[in-house]
């Protein structure tokens, strides 16, 4: 409640999916004055109908009001479409043609739902935000730290790719899905009736409605892809390639090499050289990597990311969301950039992609491997 007694207010992203309406559900429930939002996260001429799995399609959109309805609680559409170009999409570009493998899922969490919608809720009266992540903040009264932690449901968990949230970010996000499993939410929908409880779950990334990146980046970024060699290890030349920014680390498909005794995986890419190199499955094997932009989650300054280990510490590793954690110590950098050795290799390290390290079920922190 506020001073004045009234419920406080909080913003509510609402997809259209079962779990961002169920996480609404639970603040309404709990007496929370809930205002539900969906992104528009593409302009209003490319983001229709006919693409099923848009960001911000019109089933979407629909199932978002109709679950709004269905709680009674006040609704809008807000527009990010310049943000998320600007903030995402160009960062997605520019990722693939620097021959690393981008995430978007991190950067749009860090800059638009919990940077922009931080910012529109505020200017709504609002105290906070919520989403249906499947995480946990709490705050440790002792060091005066807000702590992110993984959801209980383990296998929904998305702590990895809120890893770059800062303190203040952190003190005016809730995620009400943190203490449940996904079931649990199947059943609170229906036992609601919500009229999203039968979606289904979306996978691929939201902005690329086929998956077939190559034609996205030649279609809104005219990316001219250059031929050029594929070779082993050694340099010589085995094949050819269509455009190194088409592939990335650790894939098969599309290389088009016969004749090998065992498959060939991309296990480098040369851009400067316009160059692939390939090799077999062991040779993507790494037990180190070195990561910059860390950020710090216990020990950031305010929203300055600098990087404040003094020593090295044992933390348990992961190097993509589905990667299992692996043992590792991490070593401080210059630069705000850190040197992470596993006690075991790692296949398919990438660089574009994202190390997070966990203690327990503490996000610590992370960084972008390089």
């Amino acid at each position: 409640m506020t001073p004045d007694g009234n419920a406080l207010k909080i913003v509510a992203a609402m997809s259209g999916g079962v779990d961002s309406s169920v996480a609404a559900a639970m603040l309404v429930r709990e007496g929370y004055d809930v205002i539900g939002v969906t992104f528009r996260m593409w302009p209003k001429e490319e983001c229709g109908a006919s693409f099923e799995r848009a960001c911000c399609n019109l089933e979407a959109v629909t199932r978002a009001r109709a679950a709004a309805d269905d709680l009674k609680i006040p609704y809008y559409v807000l527009d990010f479409s310049s943000e998320f170009k600007k903030e995402v999409i160009d960062y997605f570009s520019k990722e693939y043609c620097r021959a690393r493998t981008p995430n978007p899922c991190i950067v749009c969490n860090e800059k638009i739902k919990f940077k922009a919608l931080l910012k529109k809720a505020q200017a709504l009266g609002a105290s906070f935000i919520a989403t249906g992540h499947y995480a946990r903040v709490s705050f440790d009264s002792r060091k005066k730290r807000y702590i992110l932690k993984q959801g209980k449901d383990e296998v929904k968990d998305q702590s990895y790719v809120l890893f770059g949230l800062t303190q203040k970010q952190l003190s005016k996000v809730i995620f009400p899905l943190g203490g449940y499993c996904k079931k649990d939410i199947r059943e609170i929908s229906k036992k609601l009736k919500l009229r999203t409880s039968d979606k289904k779950e979306s996978q691929e990334i939201c902005f690329i409605w086929d998956n077939n990146y190559p034609e996205f980046l030649k279609k809104h970024y005219s990316v001219k892809a250059r031929h050029g060699n594929i070779t082993d290890e050694a340099g010589k030349i085995i094949g050819k390639h269509p455009g190194f920014m088409f592939f990335t680390i650790g894939q098969r498909k599309g290389l088009n090499l016969g004749g090998n005794k065992e498959p060939h995986y991309v296990i480098r890419i040369d851009a400067k050289n316009n160059r692939i190199i390939a090799g077999p499955r062991q040779a993507l094997e790494k037990n180190a990597l070195l990561a910059d932009r860390v950020n710090w989650i216990r020990h950031d300054v305010g929203n300055r990311r600098a990087c404040s280990l003094q020593s090295p510490i044992k933390v348990k590793a992961k190097i993509r969301y589905n990667h299992p954690k692996a043992n590792a110590i991490v070593y401080p950098q210059a630069n705000n950039c850190v040197k992470v050795v596993f006690d075991k290799n790692q296949s398919a390290v990438t660089p574009g992609q994202a190390v997070v390290f966990y203690k327990g079920d503490e996000v610590l922190g992370g960084g972008w491997i390089r």
